[in-house]
């Protein structure tokens, strides 16, 4: 096709007789370039590490426990305890107030008893995007932002998108009180 033009920079007889500067083909070529390049930026990845929920995304989070997992500030629920830190000692809740069957969110981890006096504690870090789990519900874990469920027998995955297990953190019983083992 030999009679279509895009440059802009070749006079018309609609540029000589309107006397403007641009022709109308170069404000849509400008106008859908602009367009196109909202719809890259949309697309692109950011480079600020927030994730939507206001908590930094991680491919590969640190298991529970771990120094990675520990960094981070107490914003569980629960009563008693250390809410931070996993090292090896420290209180992460208290006997009584993990529900057989059941668990909590307690600072960075999700504290579980599956079964009358077995306890287990998982990072709160759902292993899909990066999102804090938020519920301990008919034996899952569950995560809000896309649907993920893990077991809180041994944090595998029950449903969802998550492509892996939560990381477990050893625990012991000292006295009232679940600590990390």
């Amino acid at each position: 096709m030999t009679d279509v033009q895009t440059r802009c920079d070749v006079d018309t007889r609609v540029e000589q007789e309107a006397g403007t500067s641009s022709t109308r083909r170069c404000v849509l070529l400008g106008a859908g370039g602009l367009g196109a390049a909202a719809v890259l930026a949309a697309c692109g990845t950011s480079t600020s590490g927030a994730n939507p929920n206001g908590s930094d995304f991680n491919a590969n989070p640190a298991p529970a426990g771990s120094k990675g997992a520990a960094a981070g500030g107490s914003t569980g629920g629960g009563t008693g305890g250390d809410s931070g830190g996993g090292a090896a000692g420290s209180s992460l809740a208290l006997v009584a107030d993990v529900p057989a069957g059941g668990g909590i969110i307690q600072g960075d981890y999700v504290i579980t008893q599956p079964t009358q006096g077995t306890f287990k504690a998982f990072t709160k870090i759902c292993t899909h995007q990066g999102c804090e789990v938020n519920e301990v519900k008919n034996g899952t874990i569950n995560c809000p932002c896309h649907g993920a469920k893990f077991s809180i027998e041994d944090g595998s995955v029950k449903g969802g998108p998550a492509p892996k297990p939560l990381a477990e953190t050893k625990v012991k019983v000292d006295g009232d009180k679940i600590v990390a083992a």
